[in-house]
């Protein structure tokens, strides 16, 4: 089994894809570790606010067969190879797929943005602050702490089959820090 982590946004009917994609996943992969859920500005495209997770899971699945997977499930929830321009119905990309780091059937191993945007490295440092980020050296939590960036998110309630994904605490402590100014 080979543990990987999952980047899963929307900006379209965000809720509803996002559980969608969260669903189909668990069919693909199996029992999930998710992340809390945060919201920012979009990145990259021209378009709405995203909401942003973390899906981890172990996986018999050779690297080929999961993209296929991911891009079925993207494509089920109405993802098309040139979306309407800042319309994200789902979006879902391999982060990390074992250890592998560097070049791998036409994916950068770990995905860039891991280390780039908050939205992706905030997540994955609460859902696997242990875990090593392939090739750096570095836990996904010193990666966090160390980030220098100065994008906007901020975690938002979601429920997922009856299942708050974002602790209160979590919400209320980042909104006392924006209160704060901190």
């Amino acid at each position: 089994m080979t543990m990987v982590f999952l980047g899963v946004g929307s900006n379209t009917d965000r809720e509803h894809f996002l559980g969608r994609g969260l669903d189909a996943l668990e069919q693909l992969l199996g029992p999930l570790n998710v992340s809390p859920v945060f919201e920012s500005d979009a990145v990259g495209v021209l378009g709405r606010r995203f909401l942003n997770m973390i899906v981890g899971a172990e996986t018999h699945l050779p690297l080929s067969d999961l993209t296929s997977g991911l891009k079925a499930i993207e494509a089920a929830c109405g993802r098309r190879d040139s979306p309407s321009p800042g319309r994200i119905t789902l979006d879902i990309d391999v982060l990390t797929y074992g250890n592998l780091a560097g070049e791998h059937q036409g994916l950068t191993l770990p995905r860039p943005e891991v280390r780039r945007n908050a939205f992706v490295l905030w997540p994955l440092a609460l859902l696997a602050p242990h875990a090593i980020l392939p090739g750096s050296g570095h836990t996904h939590a010193e990666l966090w702490a160390d980030w220098q960036g100065n994008q906007a998110l901020w975690p938002v309630a979601f429920e997922w089959r009856g299942r708050a994904l974002t602790p209160v605490e979590l919400i209320q402590a980042h909104a006392l820090r924006s209160t704060l100014g901190r």
